[in-house]
This record gives structure tokens, C-alpha cells and sequence, in this order.
């Protein structure tokens, strides 16, 4: 069993530990919140962050994938999405995306986003949770899942 930092408890067939080579286990994306991004409130839509959280998460398996015989990962499950702060028109939305487990063929990636006005100090907007699968295309051209074969150290 892995505790997630939303206290969740997942199982993995194979728990793989953080440490030795953190590039590969951690990336940041930035994006600049323009007038498409708002909605009737006058702050951030929520499905615009969870957009820019998937992007964030599919960068860290990105990664973790290079050198891999996987050609890539897909979004299994968004598990939890926790908006804290709003976001509004000019703001920076900096994410943190994080591998804190992975299985055979999954990626467990905790995503965290920053929010950060011209007159603000950073804030934590929305903390999320999602499983990205590793897949490979089969000889019918169709995705199908695949060992990732990869271990974080």
C-alpha cells in the first residue's frame, strides 16, 4: 500500500522508491492565465487547470519513459482534483508534477499548481492525483498497455 499526500492508500504490484535520479521524477510547466481561461466569475475555468494538470503529468512520465520500449503514457484516472485558491485573469499557474509510485505499467503523479500575480506572492491553487498508464502500439496499430520497465531509485 502507498499513501498518497491526500491520504489515500493505492496499491501497486511494484512500489519503486524516489531518490537517485530526481530529473527524471519531478518536472514544471508554466502557463499564463489570458481572457479564454476565465470564466463567468472572472477566474480561472476549472477544466482549463485540469487540462494544464494532465499536460503536467504527461511531462513527468514523459520523462520517465525516455530510453523505455513504451511509446508513451495515457491518463488512466484523474483520482482527485482539490481546487484551494482561485485564479484570475494574469496570473502564472506554475505546476510541480511529481512521481511518487509506479507499477508495471502505471505511473502514480501528484501534481501541484501555483498560482502567482503581479502583486502576489505564490499561492497553492489546486493539488491533484492521477495514474498515467505506459503503452505501447501493437502490430494493428491500436495502444495497448505496456511494461514501462522503468524503476525510480
Amino acid at each position: 500500500m502507498f499513501l498518497t499526500s491526500f491520504g489515500k492508500k493505492i496499491s501497486f504490484n511494484k512500489l519503486v522508491q524516489t531518490g537517485k535520479n530526481m530529473s527524471q521524477n519531478i518536472a514544471k510547466y508554466s502557463q499564463f492565465v489570458m481572457p479564454d481561461h476565465i470564466n463567468v466569475v472572472g477566474t480561472l475555468f476549472g477544466g482549463q487547470m485540469i487540462a494544464w494538470i494532465d499536460l503536467a503529468a504527461a511531462k513527468v512520465a514523459h520523462r520517465l519513459l525516455k530510453g523505455s520500449e513504451a511509446d508513451g503514457a495515457v491518463t488512466r484516472t484523474i483520482e482527485q482534483v482539490e481546487f484551494k485558491e482561485p485564479v484570475y485573469l494574469g496570473d502564472w499557474v506554475n505546476f510541480t508534477a511529481k512521481i511518487v509510485a509506479a507499477g508495471t505499467t502505471s505511473i502514480h503523479i501528484e501534481v501541484n499548481a501555483y498560482a502567482e500575480g503581479g502583486k502576489s506572492d505564490p499561492r497553492l491553487a489546486c493539488s491533484a492525483s492521477l495514474v498515467m498508464v505506459s503503452v505501447k502500439k501493437d502490430e494493428k496499430g491500436k495502444y495497448k498497455k505496456h511494461p514501462h520497465g522503468k524503476t525510480i531509485i
